[in-house]
């Protein structure tokens, strides 16, 4: 496919909003995390009290249990997905301007009340964002709808992570931080408010116990269904084991210090992931879903080995740089053909519910792996951890090039 094709499919209207619609499911994520534990901490809560805040984030672990009802009832507006999507956005830009006029010294619990219900509602959008996307692109879309997702998601974090410490801090203070956060949210509205439904809308199911089981028999009755879960679990699991551990690495291996670390690890893997992510989707159109899996995965596992160099290296700032931008590179690049995978899964008329389920399977390995990858790194060393995490990324790669026929016809099947 020749380079206007691939620019075309990103200058695409429905690929565009969902740039917006990706900035909006990812603004609420920091304002109930990171941005709020530094709200608590400046307010001088306890350590205890901020250590339980971090469980207000559970609904994005268990959203796939409310799905089914998004799948099945349909609000009296905008149709199917769109309704959904517009009455959260509306909802979280309430609540989140509710959390701007709480104080965390005074009404802590309240505060954290409050936040839950900002969890729920923005895991809530998540889920209705996800199977909106999965709805309405078409096979040769998926790949830049999938990056563009991924560019909007990262950009909000930014936005209500680091943007919104400095004005809290600097000009705004927290109070008119978090208003100015939940105004955002119009965003999110304006661009669901200028999407469209699918041109063939899925049938919804005709009850909840159908919504429920359904998505669950469609998906295990097709060939290779058990495979293709396994392969979820896989394709990312050796990225997941050297992620949880980067960090820690580059400040107890090499010594470097944590501005170094801030600026390199966080400041330049953000930017290189969001570079991979658009970088994949484009080469996705031409690629296809299997060779792009495969190719995105390859470079995953290989890029693991820089690390593994580093750490013989010792503290070289020139392959500090090399090894930080090739590796989120190529871990943006797996994750937008790993989106379009789970997007290329989904059934229609179950997509909220099978999305949601499939990425809370997804997300395993990246919950889980934190304790085994911690006891590998101090019993093997740092280079042999990371040589480790190459081989870990090696069996799901073998699944994938087993599965081959089955992964190529997804690029056949409607979404």
């Amino acid at each position: 496919m020749p380079l206007s094709a691939y620019a075309a499919v990103f200058r695409s209207r429905k690929v565009l909003l969902l740039l917006v619609l990706g900035f909006s499911s990812g603004l609420p994520l920091a304002l109930t995390a990171g941005t709020l534990q530094a709200w608590l901490a400046v307010e001088n809560v306890g350590l205890t009290t901020i250590g339980l805040y971090a469980l207000v984030g559970q609904p994005y672990t268990y959203k796939f249990l409310w799905a089914p009802l998004m799948d099945r009832f349909n609000l009296p507006f905008l149709g199917r997905r769109r309704g959904w999507l517009v009455a959260t956005q509306l909802a979280l830009l309430a609540t989140i301007g509710l959390m701007g006029t709480l104080s965390p010294a005074d009404s802590p619990w309240l505060l954290a009340a409050v936040a839950l219900a900002v969890a729920f509602l923005s895991a809530s959008q998540d889920v209705v964002f996800d199977a909106y996307r999965a709805d309405i692109l078409g096979a040769e879309e998926r790949g830049a709808g999938a990056a563009v997702s991924v560019l909007g998601y990262r950009i909000a974090m930014l936005v209500s992570g680091a943007l919104a410490l400095v004005l809290a801090d600097s000009l705004l203070g927290w109070h008119a931080t978090y208003w100015l956060m939940a105004a955002l949210m119009l965003v999110g509205v304006a661009a669901t408010l200028a999407a469209e439904e699918p041109v063939e809308p899925p049938r919804a199911p005709h009850t909840l116990r159908e919504a429920v089981s359904e998505p669950l028999s469609e998906y295990f009755s097709r060939n290779g269904a058990w495979w293709l879960l396994a392969l979820i679990v896989l394709y990312k699991l050796g990225d997941a084991f050297a992620g949880s551990l980067t960090t820690v690495f580059l400040l107890r291996g090499p010594g470097f210090s944590a501005t170094e670390v801030g600026a390199i690890n966080k400041a330049l893997g953000l930017a290189a992931t969001i570079a991979g992510a658009l970088a994949g989707g484009a080469l996705m159109a031409g690629l296809g879903l299997y060779r792009s899996l495969l190719a995105f995965g390859v470079l995953q596992a290989v890029t693991n080995l820089g690390f593994m160099a580093l750490a013989a290296a010792g503290k070289s700032y020139a392959m500090m740089v090399a090894v930080v931008a090739t590796e989120n590179v190529a871990g943006g690049m797996g994750t937008a053909a790993f989106v379009a995978l789970l997007m290329a899964l989904c059934d229609r008329r179950f997509s909220a519910t099978q999305y949601a389920l499939l990425s809370a399977l997804a997300s395993l390995g990246r919950v889980y792996v934190g304790p085994a990858a911690g006891v590998m790194a101090e019993a093997m060393g740092w280079g042999e951890f990371f040589f480790a995490t190459f081989l870990i990324a090696l069996p799901g790669i073998a699944l994938l090039v087993a599965l081959r026929p089955r992964v190529q016809a997804l690029d056949k099947r409607r979404p």
